[in-house]
């Protein structure tokens, strides 16, 4: 059988870099560890930034992303969006607008996009606004033929991720990190990579 090479370059914030995970995998390395290796062959490269705005990520993904792509291979992005938005004020529009730019620019480059977008925090009131935001960026990235996972939905009244968050100062560690694994593995990541989801 042989061996498909996928290169993924992953953008985001500090969740895409396992922040708060005690065992340093966050949601991102539990996809990784989940996915299957004997017909794919993933090179993984993670460019994140904490607390990152739609606005700062779209003015650096590309420049930092170039440099990892494989000009003669298969090139894929991963964009996983937080809540910065939301506590710096950006409205929405302007951030429909700035991941609108970043994938625009990721289909000028025949990249194939996944969108992760920002999980629930505890606050009533943030998550109100998270959850406007959240099917902003869904109705972006659908519209452009992108995949998108929900995060906020399933997670904001789920128990074990606000236990998580509460426990840990408000950032998901290891079950929080798992919980997101989850849906990430369950909305669309393996017709995305082109594979076939395992059976265990």
């Amino acid at each position: 059988m042989e061996t498909r090479t996928l290169r993924l370059v992953a953008i985001g914030d500090e969740l895409l870099a396992g922040h708060g995970d005690q065992r340093a995998l966050g949601w991102f390395g539990r996809v990784l560890a989940k996915t299957p290796g004997e017909s794919l062959r993933l090179d993984p490269y993670v460019l994140a930034s904490p607390a990152e705005t739609t606005e700062e990520l779209a003015e650096r993904w590309l420049v930092e992303a170039q440099r990892r792509f494989d000009p003669d291979g298969d090139n894929r992005l991963v964009v996983a969006l937080s809540g910065a938005d939301e506590a710096a004020g950006l409205s929405t529009a302007r951030s429909r607008l700035n991941l609108a730019n970043i994938l625009d620019a990721a289909t000028q480059l025949s990249l194939s996009a996944f969108v992760v977008g920002p999980p629930p925090t505890l606050d009533a009131n943030r998550n109100a606004r998270l959850g406007q935001l959240s099917a902003a960026f869904g109705d972006v990235t659908t519209r452009r033929n992108h995949f998108y996972v929900d995060t906020f939905s399933p997670l904001e009244h789920h128990e074990q991720w606000r236990a998580d968050l509460a426990a840990h100062d408000g950032i998901p560690a290891q079950q929080g990190h798992g919980l997101m694994a989850w849906l990430v593995l369950h909305r669309g990541w393996y017709p995305w990579l082109g594979v076939a989801a395992p059976t265990a």
